[in-house]
């Protein structure tokens, strides 16, 4: 398998930590999100992804495109360890809570957003900063809400065992940090990313284990 990623891309950020989880072996092929317009934008690019994006998954000669959907097929090939729950009502649960991050949170940070409020509607970098770190609370309150009066939550956000909510919440949680937002007021969703933090397959996953990594990890603890 070969994944194309972006170090900073919390689409393939999540894909590198199923891939992991599941100890399936893949080669990264960086794809760089800025330099020259953008990698992502070339035809040969489009070729294999049309919607210009990261990540996408090669397997052999068939290629996937969309985080989510690529965790399922992985989900489908390789289906220990489970990323997904045994009954029905517990995989809509928590495919609804990925999703929550996946499809409303992410989204309104994503790069090509930010980027078009600041050049096209010419938006300042503060209310670009301001626009993002919004959406980015907002959607962790909403979480933390969730999580937090639910029983299903154990060491993890269903469970004992990390699976597809925690793999949408790690990303998101580096993308609150790096955004510098106070993240205190989400202890719950701390404490599932903290535990998920003790695991290789998510460290391994992370921004700065990246080859194509430009900067540090802003969940590491400071530097003494």
């Amino acid at each position: 398998m070969q994944l194309y990623s972006f170090w900073r891309s919390s689409a393939a950020f999540r894909v590198r930590i199923a891939l992991n989880l599941k100890g399936l072996e893949y080669g990264v092929i960086p794809v760089h999100l800025t330099k020259q317009g953008g990698e992502q934008m070339s035809s040969e690019y489009a070729s294999k992804n049309p919607m210009q994006l990261v990540p996408t998954l090669m397997d052999g000669a068939a290629n996937i495109h969309q985080s989510l959907a690529i965790i399922e097929y992985l989900e489908e090939i390789t289906p220990s360890p489970a990323l997904l729950p045994k009954t029905a009502i517990d995989r809509a649960w928590v495919r609804s809570l990925a999703l929550d991050i996946a499809a409303e949170i992410h989204p309104l940070g994503n790069l090509r957003v930010l980027r078009y409020l600041l050049k096209t509607m010419e938006v300042t970098m503060e209310a670009k900063e301001a626009w993002s770190a919004h959406w980015i609370s907002l959607g962790l309150q909403n979480l933390e809400k969730q999580l937090s009066a639910d029983v299903r939550v154990g060491r993890f956000a269903y469970g004992d065992q990390p699976g597809l909510i925690d793999i949408c919440l790690v990303p998101q949680i580096f993308n609150a940090l790096s955004a510098k937002i106070d993240t205190a007021t989400y202890p719950t969703l701390m404490k599932i990313f903290d535990q998920c933090m003790t695991l290789p397959a998510f460290i391994d996953a992370s921004w700065e284990k990246q080859i194509d990594a430009e900067g540090l990890n802003p969940a590491a603890p400071p530097q003494k």
